[in-house]
Order: C-alpha cells, then sequence, then structure tokens
C-alpha cells in the first residue's frame, strides 16, 4: 500500500513518549506520507524537526488555526508566518478558517481577518490551502469564492451536508474524509457514494478523532486503513483502487 494521511498533528504532547513507534507503525500498515498542519507559530518548530527527523514521511504546513486568533497577537502570528513561508518550503498553508462551534462570534472579524491573509500567503507562493471549517461553511465560502479560479484546497473533517459538498466540489476544492464516517450516527455516509472518490482525500486528525471502534482513544496515522476499509465498503470498490485514485488526488493537491 501507498496510502497518506493528509492532516495529522504528530506534534502533540500525546505522542511525546512513542513517536518513533507511530511512525513505524504508520510504515508497517503501508502509511508512505504524513500531512502536518500547524495551529500557530509555535508549533511550527516542532513540525519542521518532525520532517528532518523523518524525511519524505512528514511534510511540513504553515498556518494560524481559528481557535488560535487572538487579537492582541494576530498581526504578529501572520507576520511571523510570513517569515516561515520566506525561508522555509511548505507543501500548504494551514489549518486555517472559521470556527463558530460555540455561536461565539466574538473574535469573527480577527478570523475572518486571518482567513483572507492566508488565502493571500497561498496564492502568492501557489501553496494549497487546508481549512477548518466549523459551524461557519457560509462565512468560509464567501471567501473561497471570490478566490476559486487562483487557488486549491481541502476542507479538512468536512462534516457538511450534500449541497455544501458539492458547492466546495464545483469550485475545485477536495473533501478530507477521516473517522468521522465511520461512527454510527455519522451523516456523510448517507451520501458519499453521490460523490466521485476524485474529489476527496483521506485523514486522520491524529490525535483526535478516533475512528469506530476505537472511538474515545488517541488516534494515530496507522488507523487511517479503517478509514480506507469504510471507503472500500461505501463505494464497492477494492482498497487498492480507492488508494490508486486518492493518491491522483493528493499528488494534485499537495505535490504538483
Amino acid at each position: 500500500m501507498n496510502i497518506t494521511d493528509t492532516h495529522a498533528h504528530l506534534y502533540m504532547k500525546d505522542f511525546n513518549n512513542d513517536i518513533d513507534n507511530v511512525i513505524n507503525r504508520s510504515i508497517k500498515e503501508g502509511i508512505t506520507k504524513i500531512l502536518i498542519p500547524s495551529v500557530n507559530n509555535s508549533t511550527v518548530q516542532n513540525i519542521i524537526k518532525l520532517k528532518n527527523k523523518y524525511p519524505n514521511i512528514c511534510y511540513p504546513m504553515v498556518g494560524l488555526h481559528p481557535n488560535y486568533v487572538f487579537p492582541n497577537l494576530l498581526n504578529k502570528e501572520l507576520i511571523k508566518i510570513e517569515k516561515w513561508l520566506e525561508n522555509y518550503s511548505f507543501i500548504s498553508i494551514g489549518e486555517i478558517g472559521i470556527d463558530l462551534y460555540s455561536n461565539n462570534k466574538k473574535f469573527l472579524f480577527e478570523q475572518e481577518y486571518a482567513f483572507k491573509r492566508q488565502i493571500n500567503f497561498a496564492k502568492e507562493k501557489k501553496l494549497p490551502i487546508v481549512i477548518h471549517c466549523r459551524n461557519a461553511f457560509d462565512y468560509v465560502f464567501k471567501f473561497l469564492k471570490k478566490n476559486n479560479s487562483s487557488i486549491k484546497g481541502v476542507f479538512h473533517c468536512f462534516s457538511g451536508n450534500f449541497n455544501q459538498a458539492k458547492k466546495i466540489i464545483d469550485i475545485g476544492m477536495k473533501l478530507g474524509i477521516g473517522g468521522l464516517i465511520t461512527f454510527k450516527n455519522n451523516h456523510i455516509k448517507n451520501f458519499l457514494k453521490k460523490i466521485s472518490i476524485e474529489n476527496i482525500v483521506l485523514e486522520t486528525d491524529s490525535p483526535y478523532l478516533s475512528p469506530h471502534p476505537i472511538r474515545g482513544k488517541r488516534n494515530e496515522p496507522s488507523n487511517i486503513r479503517i478509514i480506507l476499509k469504510k471507503i472500500s465498503d461505501i463505494y464497492s470498490l477494492s482498497e487498492k483502487k480507492i488508494i490508486n485514485i486518492i493518491n491522483k488526488n493528493v499528488k494534485n493537491l499537495f505535490f504538483n
């Protein structure tokens, strides 16, 4: 197998004691690439360390996550991201976006400002974006629609409805499908087969969102095999066929 986990936070403290074992298990399960998004500047250095320790396996991204957008630090954070982009090679800007999970619009202006600035970074550097969108589809889509001819990317951990999925695909974006698809009460599996596999990539979001039947435990990239099995069942295609198609998606999005 030759599988890419397009979203894993391997720099989190959850992996401090056994990262070598985590990487080795991933390789054993056929995961050959792990893409690692930052959430703020303090995480970027550890991501680069992982990239240097595991070359051609770990691939770094840089971005300011909407949950880390604070008014007093916002411009400093964005300036630092610009400097990282000037001095280091990243495969994507991410993860970025808007999060209104608690219906809290207190920092909505700052989130939108950060999102717009980072979209511009991606356009300048000709990089894809990895989007965090939670209870904020209309806000996120507003910015993407303005830039749909000049930027590509993926909606990480897609949890929307079929109409939203179609809108995302229509502007050339991919859907990031992870452990949610294995949950018994998840609605995405009811319409996913209507979406061409050419429009999805796989992810774990490690250490979060472990797939069923290990839900509640620490997630890691090797568990993408569980997600792959579920995708294979939904589309009634072999895992090998699924991987071949998704590998092309990953290459076109991140490695062109």
